[in-house]
Order: C-alpha cells, then structure tokens, then sequence
C-alpha cells in the first residue's frame, strides 16, 4: 500500500520539488493551495504543473483551522510536511503582524489538527530556518546553538520550533524539526538575492536590463540547492525517532560571491553593473549563518550533492533560457 502524505506550502520551491520526490519513492501526494483569482493561481501553480495530474490539491487556509482539520481527517495522511509561510524575510519587516499570524497561527493549527491522527502513528516534518539563529552566538551553527533571531520571520520560525518540540515531548508525536539553511534554484522566487541576481545576470546578458540592485554585498550564506535538502526532510521522518536537525553545505559565500559567479557565467564583470542601494539593506542585518551538518551527516547519511558553482549555474542557465517568459 503506497504512503499518504500532506505537504502544505505544495506550490512553492521546496514543495514542489518534495513533491516530485515523493512521487519517485511512489506516494500519494496531497497538497493545500490556497484558492485565489484564477489568473493568480495559474501563477502560483507554475512549479508544480508538470506534475499536476499525478497529485491531489487540496484548496484551503491555514488561517482556518476547521477547514485544515477537515482536510487533515479526509487525507488521513502518513507523513505532513509543513512548508507553507510567508518566507521572505525583507517582508517580515514591512508586515510583521501578517507574518508572525500567519507563520505561528498556521503551524498550530497543522499540528493540532495532526495531533488527533496520532493512533495512525502519523510523522510531522516542520520547516524551521538558519534565520532562527540570527546573530549568531558561534560559528558554525548546530542544533545546540542559541537562537538570536533579528526579523518577526525568524521569531516565527523559533516558535514553530518549539510548538513542534512541544508536540513531541507532550503528545508523543512524530515530529521533528528541519533547521534548513539557506537552499536555492530555478524555482526560487523572484523577490529572493539569489534569483534576483541570477534573473539579473540573464537579463543584462539579453539587453533586457542595465543594472542590478542590490543591499548588503557582505552578508554571507551556506547555500545549498533544494533538491538535496528536500530529500533530508524525507530522511528525517523514516526515523525510528524525531529529532531536530541542521541542513546545510557548511560552505560560506558572500552575496558579492554569488553575483560575481552568476555574471561570470553570461561573460560580464558584475561590477560594471550592480548598483548597492541602500534602501535594500534590512533594519537588522543578520551577517553570517554557516551549519554545522553532522548529526544530519551521522544519523541520516545524508550530504549535499550539487556544489555552490553549480547551484549559480544552474539558475542562471535557467534564466537565460527562460527570461522572455517572465
């Protein structure tokens, strides 16, 4: 019999790509999507369109837990994994009450709702962040570093956590914790440094752009692709226990880093084009984040496959290939 399981967040990045794994390992996939304007929601469903046919969508708010419980009940699912929020820290500080609701409200609700399937031994996989350590206390960071979050995003993602934890401890709950650091590709949305840079790059190459702006140039990364990381959060629910843990590459590369390669790959000197503005730069700048993936490394045998240069080149490529269409 094939394993169910719920990915909310479907459309996004990481669930798209979740998604496509899953069904390689033959699941049923179920996803909530958030019902929108028709021409929105064609939109919103880009990522997963090739694969449309071949899941279930499930429409619904996470800001209502009757009607995440009701879907909860009718999927019965094996496995949830909960990706949606609204994830985009520079937002954070321009709406932090939509972002602290809507990422601490919708993490309850998912889990309460999972908490009553607990007879069908059913596993919570939670999206917690590297922006939960914020200034960082020590470098790099591990699953016993303490948190110092510096944006309401981050201050979502530490109480998602413990409400997880707390599930776990409480209710005896499969449920573990994914601290993902920072995990891009072509999927990644446009209002992110690194698709911006990447567009960018693409843009400028085909005459379509002049400049590219950007904040901070220093602020450093672990940048991994995310299609080795969703596979980590499948590996942390084949467990015999929950548990918390670090994903990243335990490389650090500056924003300045990452442009400079992407414009290297379309044949141009980054210089010659990027403009720091600093209007971009965030009222509290988290400056360095590095993981420490041991334990993801010991207990879950797991490790990244794709390499910093070519995560940058596979956006970029993406993006010289795709710039007419967005």
């Amino acid at each position: 019999m094939k394993k169910v399981a719920l990915i909310t967040g479907i459309t996004g990045q990481d669930g798209s790509y979740l998604a496509e794994f899953l069904l390689s390992k033959n699941y049923e996939v179920h996803g909530i999507v958030r019902r929108v304007a028709l021409e929105d929601e064609i939109r919103r469903l880009w990522r997963i369109r090739k694969i449309i046919k071949d899941i279930t969508i499930h429409a619904g708010s996470l800001d209502s837990y009757a009607r995440i419980f009701n879907i909860v009940q009718k999927v019965k699912p094996d496995e949830v994994y909960h990706l949606s929020a609204q994830s985009y820290v520079g937002y954070s500080f321009e709406d932090e009450f939509s972002t602290l609701n809507t990422n601490i409200n919708g993490t309850h609700y998912i889990l309460s709702a999972t908490k009553e399937l607990i007879s069908k031994n059913i596993r919570f996989y939670f999206a917690a962040s590297s922006e939960m350590f914020g200034k960082v206390e020590e470098t790099p960071q591990n699953e016993k570093t303490i948190f110092h979050p510096r944006s309401s995003y981050g201050i979502s993602k530490v109480t998602g956590y413990y409400l997880t934890k707390n599930y776990r401890e409480a209710y005896k709950l499969h449920a573990s914790n994914g601290i993902l650091f920072n995990h891009e590709s072509p999927r990644r949305g446009f209002e992110f440094v690194t698709r911006k840079i990447s567009s960018g790059a693409a843009r400028i190459k085909k005459g379509l752009q002049k400049e590219l702006r950007l904040g901070n140039m220093k602020s450093k990364r672990d940048w991994g692709h995310a299609k080795d990381y969703v596979e980590a959060m499948w590996l942390m629910l084949q467990q015999d226990k929950p548990g918390d843990y670090v994903i990243g590459t335990g490389e650090g590369h500056s924003v300045e880093e990452f442009a400079k390669k992407a414009f290297e790959h379309v044949g141009l000197n980054y210089k010659d084009y990027i403009v720091l503005d600093k209007n971009l730069v965030r009222p509290a700048e988290v400056d360095t984040l590095l993981a420490d993936s041991s334990k993801a490394k010991k207990n879950l045998k797991w490790k990244p496959k794709i390499s910093f240069d070519e995560l940058v080149a596979n956006m970029v490529e993406y993006d010289l290939e795709n710039v007419d269409k967005f």
